[in-house]
């Protein structure tokens, strides 16, 4: 590996380190067919990449000699270029997973909850129906995540991944009990009830939170 290499390798985002993930598995895939396994796995606890993404990180993934591609002979009516992984990408895939000082912590970005934390400028029945809207659009994914799971359920090469998507399936759950639990929380506020804490039922000083 050039020294050029060597530096795009220390660079490589853990999206990059995903794809290649998904290479890692039985068989070659297309960038469509990699596009389509992304949204029924990854998506669920990690990442829901663009086609555009892919196609970059696959070209990243080849220019380090991590992936290859070939495409498809005359056989299909449509030429089709499919991607594998290479022993050097195995190889740095394997050192990249067992190096638990990169896993770094889980970031959570929650839309709904962004709103609610800006809820004094909205009317109460308005957040009561964005968490409602919350719930009902986690029970679908919690359904596609139990979709997924069936699918891949008596495949021994993706056990591991079915583990992942069983910590999905308990993520969700906790997603709806989180919810309703909140539901709750915002009807004691309107009420005046104990989810009203001082803080909120007080006027004046800086801050609602200690800092």
């Amino acid at each position: 590996m050039t020294s050029s290499q060597e530096s795009k390798k220390q660079e490589l985002p853990p999206t990059a380190w995903a794809m290649l993930g998904l290479l890692s598995f039985p068989g070659e895939r297309t960038g469509y067919e990699l596009k389509k396994w992304a949204d029924s796995s990854l998506r669920f606890f990690y990442w829901s990449p663009a086609i555009s993404q892919i196609y970059a990180e696959l070209r990243r993934l080849e220019d380090l000699g991590y992936a290859s591609s070939a495409r498809s002979g005359p056989e299909e009516a449509r030429a089709k270029r499919r991607y594998a992984i290479t022993d050097a990408g195995r190889e740095a895939l394997a050192g990249w997973a067992a190096d638990t000082a990169e896993a770094g912590p889980p970031v959570l970005k929650h839309g709904l909850m962004l709103r609610i934390w800006l809820g004094h400028l909205a009317e109460p029945e308005r957040l009561r129906t964005m968490v409602v809207e919350h719930v009902e659009r986690t029970r679908g994914e919690l359904a596609a995540v139990r979709e997924a799971m069936e699918h891949a359920a008596d495949v021994p090469e993706w056990a591991f991944p079915a583990l992942a998507l069983r910590w999905s399936e308990r993520q969700h759950l906790a997603e709806l009990d989180l919810a309703e639990a909140l539901l709750t929380d915002l009807a004691e506020l309107d009420a005046g009830g104990p989810a009203a804490g001082p803080a909120v039922r007080q006027a004046g000083g800086d801050s609602p939170t200690p800092g």
